[in-house]
């Protein structure tokens, strides 16, 4: 078996990454085998998503998924890649209580950080409807507080998400809310926006300076460069829903043609063999170890 990191390296990973004045990337995962992929594709970190591990679950992004169904699939993700995994929290899945007790879970099953998002429980899907109302900032401040009392790893990265342009306030809502997230605890500031470009986030980034690092997740607003951001002093971009997205549009495509054709030979040069299956998930090491531990018969056969 591939021998992996400590959940103490891959954690002091992400908070180097995050730190870093290079321009990170992280891709969503939202199971083992998405996790895999990822990694094997060459992305340095993954984003857990809230939207993501609900709707592989069956479940609406607004708090349908328990928080242990969450810290569930994320043991999974951590246990199958070596690279730091960042958690989407969602608001903490409650008051304080909620979020710390998530929080050490999340760094128990080998997560290197947790995200918060400032809205009231239960959170709605930011792109779903007009209605997020937003934790009052004494309140959210409590919240950060108590992840960081709970976890006193310093290599354990918490991110405050601020989602008060999504709900519809203005700039000064937003820096204002960053500030006190900042005295709170918080290592990085993820400023969101539903707007089709990026205005909104660079408008932000001038006026807070980088008082602490500044993660954006551009799901709405793809079209603006990479080289924009660098010159905006980002710190990290999460692609955060695109291995979900992918996934439906390739199993649509191939039930529909199964469906219709009544046959699987011609979508088979068409999707991963099966051999590729058993190399992500390391299928030789098993091979290996069977030769190891398992005892030979007389006539050879175990």
């Amino acid at each position: 078996m591939v021998e992996r990191q400590s959940g103490a390296q891959t954690r002091e990973s992400l908070r180097r990454m995050i730190a870093s004045s290079e321009l990170a990337f992280a891709m969503e995962a939202h199971d083992g085998l998405s996790a895999a992929i990822a990694e094997r594709a060459g992305f340095k970190a993954l984003w857990a998503s809230g939207l993501s591990i609900s709707s592989s679950l069956g479940y609406r992004d607004a708090n349908e998924a328990s928080w242990s169904q969450v810290v569930d699939v994320v043991e999974r993700i951590t246990d199958t890649v070596d690279i730091p995994v960042l958690v989407d929290g969602d608001s903490g899945f409650g008051n304080f209580n909620n979020a710390r007790m998530v929080a050490r879970k999340l760094r128990q099953h080998g997560a290197s950080g947790i995200c918060l998002e400032d809205t009231a429980f239960p959170k709605m899907n930011s792109f779903v409807g007009d209605r997020h109302p937003l934790a009052d900032i004494p309140e959210f401040c409590g919240r950060l507080k108590a992840v960081k009392d709970q976890v006193p790893d310093a290599e354990f990265v918490l991110v405050a998400r601020i989602e008060a342009l999504i709900a519809g306030h203005g700039e000064d809502e937003a820096l204002a809310r960053a500030q006190a997230y900042a005295e709170a605890g918080a290592d990085a500031i993820l400023i969101h926006s539903r707007k089709s470009n990026a205005e909104q986030i660079f408008a932000f980034t001038r006026a807070w300076q980088n008082r602490l690092p500044v993660v954006i997740v551009p799901t709405k607003y793809y079209r603006t460069p990479v080289s924009a951001y660098r010159a905006a002093g980002i710190s990290t971009v999460i692609w955060a829903n695109h291995n979900m997205r992918a996934a439906i549009s390739a199993m649509r495509q191939v039930c529909d043609r199964i469906l219709r054709e009544e046959s699987i030979a011609g979508i088979e040069d068409e999707v991963a063999t099966l051999d590729e299956l058993f190399d992500l998930l390391n299928y030789q090491e098993l091979s290996a170890a069977e030769e190891k531990y398992l005892p030979q018969t007389a006539t050879g056969v175990r």
